[in-house]
Formats: structure tokens, sequence, C-alpha cells
């Protein structure tokens, strides 16, 4: 069961969200905010797995609501959702450690599939957050990595596990965490959503 905490400052899209929801198995909306600092206590006091979090609220927005709970709760997955796809929102919203980014003019089934992404351990992207990450791509910095540590970080900035980009390359999940932790030190971030982030900037994704 993946409990899910929504933070939201508009009511009929809570209520859209918890209807959406509520049909679908394996998901519990255990609670819903109104912005960014009930999130924040509400993501405390209920123990979500994953909160689903808008970016334009009062009183504390998306961005810092996450670093909040994040800091509390490292555990806990951030997917913002949002009408907003600027890349600096976008690059803000993953630097705050969010894990996923979808927009409110997808299809709703999106959000679906974007929860059951992050219950395997993806990170679901939105197709027009991917192109607002790269709009202002750079060529490929100095960086001391082999080929197949390349590989290995763009099909991580795709959204694949450590499973499945092992299953795609042939090797082992044990390998793929080696590769990854030397990635990681070469480009000098601590995670999954940073190298990512990372990849997205630098053309390597």
């Amino acid at each position: 069961m993946i409990r899910v905490l929504l933070a939201d400052d508009h009511a009929l899209v809570r209520a859209g969200l918890q209807q959406l929801l509520a049909a679908v198995p394996d998901v519990e909306v255990v609670g819903a905010a109104s912005d960014g600092d009930e999130a924040v206590t509400m993501a405390a006091a209920l123990q979500p797995d994953v909160v689903l979090m808008d970016l334009s609220m009062p009183r504390v927005d998306g961005v810092e609501a996450t670093r909040r709970i994040l800091a509390q709760r490292p555990d806990a997955q951030v997917v913002v959702l949002t009408s907003f796809v600027e890349r600096e929102r976008v690059v803000g919203a993953l630097d705050a450690g969010a894990v996923g980014y979808l927009l409110k003019d997808g299809d709703p089934q999106d959000v679906v599939r974007g929860l059951a992404a992050v219950a395997r351990g993806e990170s679901p992207l939105d197709p027009k957050a991917a192109r607002a990450l790269l709009t202002t791509r750079t060529t490929r910095p100095t960086v001391e990595m082999t080929e197949r540590e390349r590989e290995v970080l763009s099909l991580l900035a795709a959204g694949l596990a450590n499973k499945q980009i092992g299953r795609k390359l042939g090797i082992t999940e044990a390998t793929v965490k080696a590769h990854l932790t030397r990635v990681y030190a070469a480009i000098g971030v601590m995670d999954r959503t940073s190298a990512a982030v990372w990849a997205h900037r630098n053309g390597v994704a």
C-alpha cells in the first residue's frame, strides 16, 4: 500500500486527486494539505510514503516544503505536481530533493503511473519538464568517466532503477551500484536525483 499525502492550495484539485486515487488499488490518500506549512506538519504526523506537492502555495511554497519534509524524513518521496514547467522551477524542485516532476495538464493516469514508478524506485519526469532541463544544455564537461559509467548515468537519468539498468546492460545490480558510486564521486553529487539533474544539465542523458 502506497500512503499518499496531497499538498495543493486549490480545494478542487485536492478533491479531484482524492477521487482519482480512491479508485487505484494499493494507494491510500492519508491526508490533504492546503499549503506548504500544513504539508510539513501533516507529513510529520501521518508519515506518508509519497507526497504529491504543488509548487505555488501560500505561506510556504512547494520547494521549501519539500526541503523541510525531507529534512525530517529523508526516506519520504516527494513528487511535484504543478502547472509550471520553467527550467528554474524544475531544477529548484529536484535540487530540493523531489524524486519526480509531473504536470497538471497531463493525463490523470500520469499521476497514477508516477506513483507506481516511485514505488519501483524510479523518478517520473514529465517530458515537458525534461525538455526544460535541456534548454540550456551545454557541451559535456571534462569529467573522468568510462563509457560504461556514462551509460549507467544516462539510464539513471531516464528514470530506471538499478535492477533495470543491470538487466538492460547485462550486468549485476551490485556492479551498477559500484559504477554509480564512482560516477557520484566524479561529478560531485550524493544521490540519484542530483546525478539525474547533472546528467540532464550536461548532455549525458
